[in-house]
């Protein structure tokens, strides 16, 4: 009798124990957040990803009640970065945002530290940063036919400028090579800036480029735009056609951006999260200040984690076998 009730007892205290803890995390969810919340930027500042994530760090702060801090942790194409939130504690102190190099983080880094699928909670998706086909101002081709006609006429003569191993830009031009079914000279850069620079200086052909930074140049006339990347045209440049209406059906490139966190962040505290980024998105000053800019705030029910892990999920199956048969890093 007296070992039955000291295993009672000891389970007592077990389940007390346990209520105690299941209490106590419970009351530490509904108070969160009691202290400043890191943003995570897998970009140096002053880049398209960076300038978002200022942009909403604000609102979101002052909805939730504490500050969001925005932490730029750049290299490796986003890998060190993301790997420094896969590994954080799963508190909802620390959240990141990321562009497309979610998707194709897998099929361009062997033995990744982390599973973009797998190792993070999802939040929502925020904005889209449209892309443009540009070339040189005296390149001899004024529309897109005219320089389909040239591409293949020339081939690898044809240089085609990129920011470097796994960038957007040159994700772009790989799709864009693939779709027409050539391959061009790819010369890479340290950056879309210097790359451009090139482009403006005659030194290569073409370029796709995030909006964000070519439109005025388009508009002056120092570079040719051939097509945007987008299904419908864009409002800054109504006279540019999309490639898709030009005969490159489907073809589609936005610098999409998502906000995650930790795997096993508790929901309570990611529906906090994300009902502070769908009030910072619907703050007149972050949409006028993303549209000045010409970046797209998202359909709100894509500001979700279901939005997100499906578009992620989609994105990776289109990437995938383009950074695979283009052979990246080359």
């Amino acid at each position: 009798m007296k070992f039955k009730k000291t295993l009672f007892a000891g389970i007592a205290v077990i389940a007390g124990a346990s209520a105690l803890l299941t209490s106590n995390m419970a009351s530490a969810q509904k108070d969160w957040p009691t202290k400043n919340i890191q943003l995570v930027v897998p970009f140096a500042a002053g880049g398209p990803t960076d300038t978002i994530a200022r942009l909403i760090a604000v609102p979101m702060g002052q909805a939730l009640g504490q500050t969001v801090v925005v932490e730029n942790v750049p290299g490796a194409g986003g890998t060190i970065a993301s790997t420094k939130v896969a590994r954080a504690a799963p508190d909802g102190y620390t959240i990141y945002i990321h562009h497309m190099g979610m998707a194709t983080a897998n099929a361009l880094y062997d033995k990744l530290p982390y599973d973009p699928m797998t190792s993070f909670e999802y939040i929502g998706q925020v904005a889209d940063v449209p892309m443009v086909l540009l070339g040189k101002k005296d390149l001899p081709a004024n529309n897109f036919k005219e320089l389909e006609a040239y591409i293949r006429a020339n081939g690898s003569k044809v240089t085609m400028a990129n920011a470097g191993p796994g960038a957007v830009s040159q994700l772009c031009g790989l799709l864009f090579q693939s779709r027409l079914g050539v391959r061009l000279t790819n010369i890479p850069y340290k950056g879309t800036g210097p790359a451009l620079t090139d482009l403006l200086g005659g030194q290569v052909d073409l370029l796709c480029d995030q909006t964000t930074q070519t439109i005025p140049y388009i508009k002056d006339g120092r570079v040719k735009a051939f097509g945007t990347t987008t299904m419908k045209r864009l409002p800054a440049i109504p006279n540019v056609p999309t490639l898709n209406e030009q005969g490159l059906k489907g073809f589609e490139v936005k610098v999409w951006h998502g906000v995650y966190a930790p795997k096993g962040t508790p929901q309570p505290v990611l529906d906090k999260i994300n009902a502070a980024l769908k009030k910072a998105l619907n703050t007149p000053d972050v949409k006028k200040r993303l549209e000045d800019s010409n970046i797209d705030i998202v359909p709100m029910d894509k500001v979700s984690a279901k939005g997100l892990k499906s578009h992620l999920e989609s994105e990776i199956n289109v990437w995938g076998p383009v950074i695979r048969k283009a052979n990246i890093p080359d």
